[in-house]
Parts: C-alpha cells; sequence; structure tokens
C-alpha cells in the first residue's frame, strides 16, 4: 500500500521527529536525498542547475540540495530574493555560501518559448533543470510578488523542472492551486516524508508530474489515506473456476433510461456484462420498453413490476425527476440487494429527507457516486466549488452520512469507506481528459454493480472498478476521442491481463 498524508498529519509526523534528532537533520537528509535522486535523474552527466529557494524550510532544503549537486560535480546556481526565515533555514544558507556558493536575486532571461509550444525543447539560460523550492506544504496565501514571477518564468524558460515537496502553489491536501493563481509546473516532485493527496488530484494530476516519495529515513507511519491500487483490491482479481455458469456471477438491474435518457442505462447495463455479470436486467422507466439492444442482446428489458430478484441493483443512470423516477427509487431503497445510486438518483435523495434517510438506515451494501455538484446537493453544502476545496473532508462526510461507500468523482476520485469507523480514504490516480464525456460516469456504476452482483465486498468492488475505469482512458493513449461505450470494453481487457499476471 502507498499512504498518503494530509498536512496536518505530516505536521505531527515532523514535530515528533524533531523531538530526538538534531536541529537541521531532516532538513540535511531531505536536500541530499534530493540532490542524488537528481543525480540519477539527469543520467549522472554533469547538468546546470538553477535552484529557486524561498524564505522558508523548503528553501532551506534547496540550498542544501544546491550543495550536494555541487559536491557530485553539477554546475548549480541559487536564486534567493528573500533571506531565509528560519533557523534551519539560515543554516542551510550559510553552509551553501561557506562552500563557495553564490545566490542570485534577479532571474534569468526566458528565452523565446520553443515553436510548437513544446516547453522541453527550450533550455533555461539559468540551467538545464530548474528545482522549484520556494515553498512547500506550508503556503497559506496565493503566490505573488518575485514567487509568482519565478513560476511564470519555470514556465516560459522551457527548461525541465523538478518541485520539492509540492510544486510552489499547490495546496498539498486538494490538489487546488492556492487562491486559484497557477503556480509551478513539474516534470517531477520529489516529495518527503510521506506522499500528499493534493499530488494526484485536481490542479496536481497536471503540475507534480513524476511523484517519488522520500521517506527521509523515518519508519512508516499509520495513515488513513492512501493511493489506490490493485494490491488493495485483491478478491476482484481471483481466477473464475473452470466449472462455472451464469448463476454463480449475480443479476444486476440497471432501473433508469426515461424518455430521452434511455442510453444512460444502456451505458450502465452494458457495463455490467462487460465486467462479468452473470445476467442484467434494465428496466426504462416512464416509456415503453425498448424490447431489446441490438448492439447488446443479451440485455433483458423488464418493467419495475415485472423485475425479478436480484443481487445488485443500480438505480439513477438517466431516472429523470418525475413521480415514476421517485416510484423506482423507492422500490430500489427498499430491496435487500446490493444498491448503487448515481446521478438522478443522488439529486432525488438531496432533495427528499424521507428518501435520504431510508439510503442511511439500509444495511445491504451500497455505493453512491457523486459528481462535485451532486456532493454538494447531498449535504446541501453550497457549490461544487466549496465541495473541491475540500475533497476528502467532502467525501469522508458523505460516506459516513449515508452509510456507503462513496466514490467523489473527478480527476483523481476519492473513495470512502462508510462502514468503516476509521473512515479510511483512498485517491485514484488513473483516468485522464478522455473521460470528460457524456455517459462514462453511467459505466462506471454499471462496472461497481457487476463487482457487488459477483459477491465481491463493496469497498474491493468500487476500488477495481474505478481504478480500471481511469486505466480505461490511459490505455486509449489520448486526451480525447474515447467513447463512452468502449470504456467498459477496455476496463475488462485490463481486469483479464491483471488476473493473468496474478
Amino acid at each position: 500500500m502507498s499512504p498518503v498524508f494530509l498536512t496536518c498529519e505530516l505536521r505531527e509526523i515532523e514535530s515528533m521527529e524533531q523531538r530526538t534528532l538534531a536541529p537541521g537533520t531532516l532538513m540535511e537528509r531531505a536536500g541530499h536525498g534530493a540532490a542524488g535522486w537528481l543525480h540519477r535523474w539527469v543520467g549522472e552527466t554533469r547538468t546546470s542547475f538553477l535552484v529557486l529557494c524561498g524564505p522558508g524550510n523548503n528553501g532551506g532544503d534547496g540550498f542544501v540540495c544546491a550543495r550536494n549537486l555541487r559536491e557530485l560535480g553539477h554546475s548549480v546556481q541559487c536564486w534567493a530574493p528573500l533571506a531565509s526565515g528560519t533557523n534551519d533555514a539560515t543554516g542551510a544558507r550559510q553552509a551553501w555560501l561557506q562552500a563557495g556558493g553564490t545566490i542570485q536575486t534577479i532571474l534569468p532571461a526566458a528565452p523565446d518559448p520553443p515553436a510548437g509550444g513544446d516547453r522541453h525543447r527550450g533550455k533555461a539560460q539559468g540551467g538545464d533543470v530548474v528545482v522549484d523550492a520556494m515553498f512547500g506544504i506550508g503556503l497559506g496565501r496565493p503566490l505573488q510578488g518575485v514567487f509568482l514571477a519565478a513560476a511564470d518564468w519555470t514556465r516560459a524558460s522551457g527548461a525541465r523542472t523538478v518541485a520539492l515537496d509540492v510544486p510552489s502553489g499547490l495546496d498539498a491536501d486538494t490538489g487546488s492551486w492556492v487562491g486559484e493563481v497557477a503556480g509551478v509546473t513539474a516534470d517531477a516532485t520529489l516529495t518527503f516524508l510521506g506522499d500528499k493527496p493534493g499530488l494526484h488530484m485536481a490542479d496536481g494530476c497536471d503540475c507534480a508530474g513524476l511523484v517519488h516519495v522520500d521517506r527521509l529515513g523515518i519508519a512508516d507511519r499509520p495513515s488513513r489515506g492512501r493511493l489506490n491500487a490493485p494490491g488493495q483490491f485483491g478478491p476482484v482479481l481471483a481466477r473464475r473456476p473452470g466449472n462455472s455458469h451464469k448463476g454463480r456471477f449475480g443479476n444486476v438491474a440497471v432501473i433508469g433510461g426515461a424518455p430521452g435518457m434511455t442510453g444512460a442505462a444502456i451505458l450502465a447495463a452494458r457495463a455490467c456484462l462487460r465486467l462479468g455479470s452473470g445476467r442484467v436486467y434494465l428496466c426504462c422507466i416512464g416509456q415503453p420498453s425498448p424490447g431489446w439492444d441490438p448492439l447488446c442482446p443479451e440485455l433483458m428489458f423488464r418493467s419495475l413490476e415485472e423485475l425479478p430478484a436480484v443481487d445488485a441493483i443500480v438505480v439513477g443512470c438517466g431516472l429523470g425527476q418525475s413521480d415514476e423516477a421517485q416510484r423506482a427509487l423507492r422500490l430500489a431503497l427498499a430491496s435487500p440487494a446490493a444498491l448503487v445510486v448515481d446521478a438522478d438518483a443522488l439529486n432525488l435523495i438531496a432533495a427528499s429527507p424521507p428518501l435520504a434517510r431510508t439510503l442511511a438506515e439500509r444495511r445491504s451494501p451500497q455505493v453512491i457516486t457523486p459528481h462535485p455538484l451532486e456532493a454538494a446537493r447531498l449535504l446541501d453544502s453550497g457549490t461544487g466549488a466549496r465541495v473541491s476545496g475540500d475533497r476528502v473532508g467532502t467525501c469522508t462526510e458523505l460516506a459516513a452520512r449515508y452509510r456507503a461507500v462513496s466514490v467523489l468523482k473527478g480527476a483523481g476520485s476519492v473513495i470512502v469507506d462508510g462502514s468503516d469507523t476509521r473512515l479510511p480514504y483512498w485517491i485514484n490516480a488513473t483516468g485522464g481528459p478522455a473521460l470528460a464525456t457524456a455517459g462514462t460516469g453511467d459505466v462506471l456504476s454499471g462496472m461497481i454493480g457487476a463487482q457487488l452482483a459477483q459477491g465481491h465486498d463493496a469497498l474491493s468492488g468500487t476500488l477495481a472498478s474505478v481504478w480500471l475505469h481511469g486505466r480505461a482512458a490511459q490505455l486509449h493513449q489520448a486526451d480525447l476521442g474515447l467513447l463512452a461505450s468502449e470504456v467498459a470494453t477496455l476496463a475488462a481487457q485490463e481486469l483479464s491481463e491483471l488476473k493473468r499476471r496474478r
């Protein structure tokens, strides 16, 4: 497992360690480790580095890194427009000067942007590689002044950029730019003590680059959070016995598909089949049944009254807000089957305290899959932007309130297990912009429903589905052109490959 830590947790770890370590020890370890990593990253060839140092301990890490890079034979310059503001950082600055280093207070002129917009073709006049050591996890206000100018300079320079701890300007907990002011965009981030959620969410998906964790010699510490990965949904990867039949792999009912939105329910139902459900029943409410799906004739269409007992229900995809939609949702909530609640079903629940209570009081496994605006409605907490400001906290509150595994969708989806009193959370790092198209959320709901129908626990089935859903976008290898109807096929292929390698 790869743990992730919120800023408050990292501060506590740092404080505990500093009680037993000599002053400056963690800074020396961070700078030394960063220099060694950078030395290997550039292929152990002599390289020109420009280290941007802020006034705090992140800047101190930068000075130590610069001193060690120089000892490894590299050409190193440091830029630091302000005096160091902590004892450890001041000591690191003095050690750099005593070792023969110099400090610039003015940035070199940036070259013209390279043709075609490829930032890697150019080279900063100040160095082949820029090291961002301006601000770490402690930044509480937007980048401004000379430091904002430096962040802009890194982008204009075209040089390869590596951030120490977090890219300056990024909120380490949320992955959003502090104050919505864009900061440093790095090719790689060498982060200290432990991984951070924000490096894998929201703007962090674009600006952190390759993330490498240096624990600084600190022993493993427990964490409520971790990155989602195949090792954490092992039951889903078990191979099926040769002596199998469809009855062993569960029945799913997909309820939704109101007039004008039939496609949403069909996408979810097809995903149920593709990801292993034995049988899938599709109920399109408020309109005559289509009878059959010509592209997936395996689906069985039924009215609400004709639905048989099933192992799992997926409700909400194209459900609408009609009286018939409410009746269908009440039927799903009253069922003892495992339940996936998405889209319009979430909006109906948000608007009806009795429905919300019914969901929270169910005892069967259940999963809710809101996007930020749906999450805001479920918590009566304003706008989706407010939710995005605390994705882990929002998802945790949802999971606890509705006693469900909660998936807060978006770049770096957050998953929280509401059935566990510790409320552990996972950050999903697979995905990409190719998923930003209509219907992909319906496919995810169907994928989760398939895992529940096959008897997998709600958490394992959800972790697997969210990871595979994102992995499908990566296998597509482009930032557009992926249709929702193609996602489940790619996800099933990846699941088969994981089973084969196990």
